[in-house]
């Protein structure tokens, strides 16, 4: 008989094993902070025994609507309070949270709920022409459960369920189905399709448990942090940190409009402390008129990802009283898995050698196992910041696999580890930084656009010959789409006219922002050299 074995009987049993959830948090939080502010959006301020209430009638009520474990329920919500519900009502009825992004077109939200089999949608009353517009695609639509907004200048249309009547069929004391497994599926979220159409990304429920403890490691949070959510929780479900601030009985400030003005007001009223975004949201601070800002004496922590924040920008920013780290991560690992962790060494530096080290995607959080860059024989590349590879990821907070989708899964776990997609450097330090897109994605204010995609609808003008789209440097944006036209023989092409075409398929964002029309840099075998069109793109 071995030394500790189960033999000894030293098992599992439901005293010293439960499976690791989010949920946990708030279910604890309803107990240990019931008299705290857990959510604030305007006159909404809710304890976290009535968030928790709440959260439980969402749960009883899609179990009465007949939504099974397992089954999807999807969103298409900004952040206000009803998608922070849905993060925890959604999975305690058994159920797989899918947020959707409001940005997208019609055909790809259809095929998002077609590929789920969401069988209920809650959709904010901005969206539902939207929603509507996509169920009338399926054969099998999801119940729409509609989420006015009044406040914010969206009564109810009146052609379906509110949330508020939803919530009330609920039971306030329905029991929660935490997971029997903690391998069991938590979230749904749908990749930006950078090759295509958009991959479904199944998150764990014991990925994001980590994910939420990790978090709080990097972040050096102390007990009752005021968070502004900022980062959609559409996206990579907020990085997580909705299902997180139940740990700490933190109060999550619902932001639906991202401007200057809110964030400074929320920081200076509602005594904000942490807050994620893209370089967008820090340029947005930057600039503000100085009728949009609000003075605070405190200084705010902020996580930024999606691509480095130019030196610039973050000199200013911490003029401010924010300071700022880097962070980098992806879909399929639930947001940020690297952090530039600060050195003491690097305190004296200043100005553009500070920011140069700040933009650096660093080194693994605390959640995860091994982070680093391989070469394309999967061996460790020379840490001497020149030598290139990919990001390869193995820890738990990564993705179960790709929904329905057995190769692609297969394909990115190659060799043990979670291939990124991602081209970097490592420094000496092991400090890892990012040198190009491999697949040539477009990150414009967070959101990753593809080229494939936008070349794709380009190619469709009965005018066209070839089409490239490449990023273009953009002070609001850190990059937009950047078209470059080959026209068929003796046509002049009409920009205007070629981008509004774009728009009639694509969403607003993912649509060039400029086209130039000209012959295509080729190679020998035809292919088009789009590393050239970068470089005449950042000259623009």
């Amino acid at each position: 008989m071995g030394w500790m074995t189960n033999e000894d009987g030293l098992d599992k049993c439901p005293a010293n094993y439960v499976p690791l959830s989010p949920l946990s948090h708030l279910q604890r939080a309803s107990h240990v902070f019931s008299d705290d502010l857990a959510v604030s959006y305007g006159a909404h301020r809710v304890t976290y025994a009535q968030y928790h209430a709440r959260c439980t009638r969402l749960a009883s009520a899609l179990a009465d609507m007949g939504v099974t474990s397992g089954q999807v329920v999807s969103t298409l919500l900004p952040n206000i309070p009803a998608q922070a519900e849905a993060h925890f009502g959604v999975p305690a009825c058994g159920a797989v949270l899918n947020t959707i992004n409001t940005r997208l077109d019609v055909d790809t939200v259809a095929y998002i709920l077609d590929h789920g089999e969401a069988k209920v949608a809650l959709v904010d009353t901005q969206f539902v022409d939207l929603a509507e517009a996509a169920c009338a695609k399926l054969d099998t639509p999801p119940t729409l459960v509609e989420v006015p907004d009044e406040s914010a200048g969206f009564p109810a249309t009146g052609r379906h369920m509110t949330y508020d009547d939803l919530l009330a069929k609920g039971d306030p004391n329905f029991a929660w189905i935490q997971p029997q497994d903690e391998w069991e599926s938590l979230a749904l979220n749908y990749t930006s399709g950078t090759t295509g159409r958009p991959k479904g990304v199944v998150y764990h429920h014991r990925g994001a448990y980590l994910m939420t403890m990790g978090t709080v490691v990097s972040w050096r949070m102390i007990m009752r942090p005021v968070f502004m959510q900022i980062v959609p929780l559409f996206h990579c479900n907020g990085w997580n940190h909705t299902w997180m601030m139940p740990l700490l009985g933190g109060t999550l400030v619902c932001c639906r409009d991202i401007t200057a003005s809110a964030i400074y007001n929320a920081i200076a009223d509602e005594g904000v402390t942490h807050f994620g975004g893209a370089p967008i949201v820090l340029n947005m601070m930057v600039n503000a008129p100085e009728s949009e800002r609000r003075a605070f004496d405190h200084q705010v922590e902020v996580f930024t990802a999606g691509a480095p924040p130019a030196p610039a920008t973050l000199s200013k920013i911490e003029a401010l009283g924010f300071n700022v780290t880097q962070v980098y991560g992806l879909t399929e690992t639930y947001g940020h898995v690297t952090e530039c962790l600060w050195s003491s060494d690097w305190d004296a530096l200043e100005g553009a050698d500070r920011a140069a080290i700040k933009a650096r995607q660093g080194v693994l959080m605390p959640m995860m196992e091994e982070i680093t860059v391989l070469d394309a024989n999967m061996h460790q590349v020379t840490k001497d910041g020149a030598t290139q590879g990919e990001i390869m990821i193995r820890g738990n907070s990564v993705m179960k696999g790709y929904f329905k989708n057995p190769e692609a899964t297969k394909e990115a776990f190659a060799g043990g580890y979670f291939h990124s997609g991602d081209l970097a450097v490592q420094h000496s330090n092991g400090y890892m930084q990012i040198a190009d897109r491999a697949k040539d994605i477009i990150i414009s204010g967070g959101e990753n656009i593809s080229s494939v995609e936008v070349e794709g609808v380009l190619m469709g003008h009965p005018d066209v010959n070839l089409a490239a789209v490449v990023a273009k440097p953009d002070d609001k944006w850190g990059e937009v789409p950047c078209a470059f036209v080959e026209l068929k023989p003796g046509l002049t092409g009409d920009e205007a006219a070629m981008i509004a075409f774009a728009r009639e398929t694509l969403a607003g964002f993912k649509a060039p922002k400029m086209i130039v029309f000209q012959e295509l840099p080729k190679t020998s075998t035809g292919k088009i050299q789009k590393f050239e069109l970068r470089k005449q793109a950042a000259t623009l």
